[in-house]
């Protein structure tokens, strides 16, 4: 295999070339040759949303480089046919590449696993590049697959990861694991360098399964066991916070670990978890940021049992996937057995292509906050928007638990939350609360930082915002929604609910944004508090004081009653509120 073709950590930049912002075109086109298909997109880069990896086109081949390997005396080989096949499924996604107007130095194809132990490589590598006139593949080596994939291809969709993770990728071929704190100096290269590929993919792990006697199989997966144990034992040798939360279990106490995963086998795994949620229906279609607790990720015999059982289609799942969903479940098993204090388990939607695209972008860019690029606040609305969300935190308890739970706050979701509280001014109450909890779970399909804890979040809140009443469809939508914060932490929808009801506040007062960051100081403020009462709900002691001529111009009862009724349309709130208006000399 000519080495020139091989990606490694220490070439990445010269076969990665930057992106540029003074481009006149941003269209990049990629192609994943990976085990178990082949899966072609074209993103817009385009500035000043580069961040967000816009969809253009995106196409998948259903070609397993793993599966058409075919044993010969000088090793694993591709036949002909399947190179065949894949330069023509190649030559046709070259040809969209150039029917977008993708420039030529932005068509980039990647291949991993199955393309590193074909011994005919070459053969494969010249024939693509006759059919789509001279270009070449980058084939990764096992870190760079892990920085691609596992790293930035799970980091391409979150907002980040501060305090550090598990990050995982299971694809045909291989399993990556590694560990990732985005809080950290070049941690996605300190992430590619400590961790580890071990061969055992979803493909080639059920070839195992079916094709092998039981001694084989049995020492298969005690090699992947022992791989998997021997790798996270690497890693706490590596990272001190990883080592801290391993001491303390062995001490006896529960820290617990989380747990970002990406690749079609693990994707496949989180799918059937979906399909079996006790949310049901569960609101979100796309299994991309779905979260578990690791109590039912490790529910894997009912996962298997389900898969082996149940005769309909399940939604994200493919009959492959399903085929390969035993092999996929003895990685879970041996991940489980060597990690067993599991925090959140989140499925992650990237992949290579993700991972490549972020690596081009310079830092600002790649470690920007998603959910702000998507916000769009420009820079004389800015300080506007931060006295808005100030007044949003200073209506919470001042012993608030942040840390327990989820709010536009530490989600980072604030300033995309007050983009949509004064939207839609020209539609009634009724129709603004139904748009509210559809449009949380539809908009932006898959855009980065929209996890689905955020999309409940910034459903119930600004449905909340509008306090009308809901169909019997969508209070179903509205109640899968609160379910998603619920499981994150008991009352959490009731706080979603509650700052959507102050944003109400706020925009009765001010029926137009404000201009000005004084114009909100001066004329309101906030303060709570948690009033505990043995055998009765607590109750929230909500104090709004008002400046005077504020006061004349809005109806106080109409506003008390918007802000109190918030509770009562969740039927688990676990608090009600009581509201004060107050005037401000």
């Amino acid at each position: 295999m000519p080495a020139t073709n091989i990606v490694t950590l220490d070439n990445l930049s010269q076969k990665l070339p930057q992106w540029r912002p003074d481009e006149q075109n941003h269209l990049y086109a990629v192609v994943d040759m990976g085990s178990n298909g082949i899966r072609f997109s074209i993103t817009s880069l385009a500035p000043p949303r580069t961040r967000l990896l816009t969809p253009v086109y995106s196409a998948r081949e259903a070609i397993s480089l793993f599966d058409a390997l075919t044993p010969s005396p000088s090793g694993p080989v591709f036949p002909a046919a399947t190179i065949e096949s894949v330069s023509s499924a190649i030559a046709r996604f070259h040809h969209l590449a150039v029917s977008h107007d993708v420039p030529p130095q932005h068509i980039m194809m990647l291949a991993t696993e199955a393309m590193r132990r074909a011994v005919n490589a070459p053969d494969m590598l010249d024939t693509i590049a006759k059919a789509t006139g001279g270009l070449t593949v980058s084939i990764l080596d096992p870190p760079v697959e892990t920085l691609l994939g596992a790293v930035m291809g799970s980091r391409s969709g979150l907002g980040g990861v501060p305090g550090g993770a598990l990050f995982l990728d299971l694809g045909g071929g291989s399993v990556q694991m590694t560990w990732v704190d985005t809080n950290t100096q070049d941690y996605e290269i300190e992430a590619a360098r400590a961790g580890g590929s071990l061969p055992y993919g979803a493909a080639k792990l059920m070839r195992v399964l079916q094709e092998h006697p039981e001694h084989v199989q049995a020492t298969e997966t005690a090699n992947l066991r022992d791989g998997l144990g021997k790798l996270y034992a690497s890693l706490c040798s590596k990272f001190p916070a990883l080592q801290a939360i391993k001491d303390a279990n062995e001490r006896g106490e529960e820290i617990l670990v989380d747990v970002y995963m990406c690749g079609g086998g693990f994707r496949g795994y989180g799918s059937m978890l979906m399909h079996d949620d006790p949310i049901s229906p569960y609101p979100i279609s796309s299994s991309n940021t779905y979260a578990v607790r690791g109590s039912r990720f490790k529910e894997t015999t009912r996962m298997l049992h389900m898969n082996q059982n149940y005769e309909g289609k399940i939604f994200g799942l493919s009959k492959r996937r399903r085929h390969q969903f035993p092999a996929i479940v003895t990685v879970v098993e041996a991940f489980v057995e060597a990690v067993p204090y599991l925090g959140w388990v989140t499925f992650c939607g990237g992949s290579n292509r993700q991972g490549a695209l972020m690596m081009k972008l310079p830092r600002e860019i790649r470690e920007s906050n998603p959910l702000d690029v998507l916000a769009n606040v420009q820079d004389g609305e800015k300080e506007v928007f931060e006295a808005i969300l100030s007044k949003l935190s200073e209506s919470l308890p001042s012993d608030f638990a942040h840390a327990r739970i989820p709010t536009i706050f530490n989600t980072g979701a604030g300033m995309l939350f007050i983009r949509e509280v004064w939207s839609r001014h020209g539609h009634d109450a009724d129709s603004n609360t139904a748009f509210a909890v559809h449009d949380a779970v539809s908009r932006d399909t898959d855009c980065p930082g929209l996890t689905h804890l955020v999309r409940a979040l910034l459903g119930l809140g600004v449905a909340a915002r509008w306090g009308g009443s809901l169909g019997p469809l969508d209070a179903q939508l509205h109640k899968g929604l609160q379910g998603i914060l619920d499981d994150r932490g008991a009352g959490s929808s009731f706080w979603a609910q509650y700052l959507g009801a102050v944003a109400s506040v706020l925009a009765t007062i001010f029926p137009v944004m404000p201009k000005q960051a004084g114009q909100v100081f001066d004329a309101i403020s906030f303060e709570s508090r948690v009033e505990q009462r043995e055998g009765k709900k607590d109750k929230v002691l909500l104090k709004i004081g008002l400046a005077s001529e504020i006061a004349r111009r809005v109806n106080r009862e109409d506003l008390i009653d918007h802000v109190n009724s918030a509770a009562k349309i969740n039927a688990k709130a676990t608090k009600t509120i009581s509201t004060q208006i107050v005037i401000q000399s």
